[in-house]
């Protein structure tokens, strides 16, 4: 086990990194509020003001879980699962960029089913080193679980906005 200073400074790390993608992605994001609201949504799409909160509680359970299989086993000990961790946060950055920056709807979409199926890999894998890891990441899975309904929803009520 690591001593106690190496682990907070790792955890830091962690969360710096996990928060780093969420500024990359609340980039583009900027205005996503207004335009999310001149979109055709789903009664049961949630309102805007709920995405932040949301993502900001997953990006810190998200550094938590990696963090757990880091101080567990380090990098060494868990390359598959660290680095699909890290291979797949790009994929959530560039999510907002696609929809709310670029209005790219399918292509979009296609970004959330790619980083669905990178979540429950990583998932998989982080089980397998810590169980409490793979708990925290469910929250995250099930969230883009349902993005992934509303986004293809959302695409196809909005052509005009979304694209095909």
């Amino acid at each position: 086990m690591l001593p106690k200073k190496s682990q907070i400074l790792d955890l830091i790390v962690w969360t710096i990194v996990c928060f780093g993608v969420a500024a990359i992605g609340a980039a583009a994001s900027i205005n996503a509020a207004s335009f999310y609201t001149e979109l055709v949504r789903p009664s049961w799409a949630p309102p805007s003001a709920w995405f932040g909160p949301v993502w900001s509680s997953l990006f810190l359970i998200m550094s938590i879980a990696a963090w757990l299989v880091w101080r567990q086993r380090g990098f060494r000990g868990a390359p598959g699962a660290l680095a699909l961790f890290l291979i797949h946060l790009p994929f959530n950055a560039l999510w907002s960029w696609l929809f709310f920056y670029w209005h790219l709807g399918a292509i979009a979409f296609i970004d959330v089913l790619v980083l669905w199926l990178l979540i429950a890999v990583t998932l998989r894998f982080f089980w397998r080193e810590s169980r409490l890891a793979g708990i925290l990441l469910l929250p995250y899975l099930l969230w883009v679980s349902f993005a992934v309904v509303l986004n293809y929803s959302i695409w196809q009520l909005n052509p005009q906005l979304l694209g095909l």
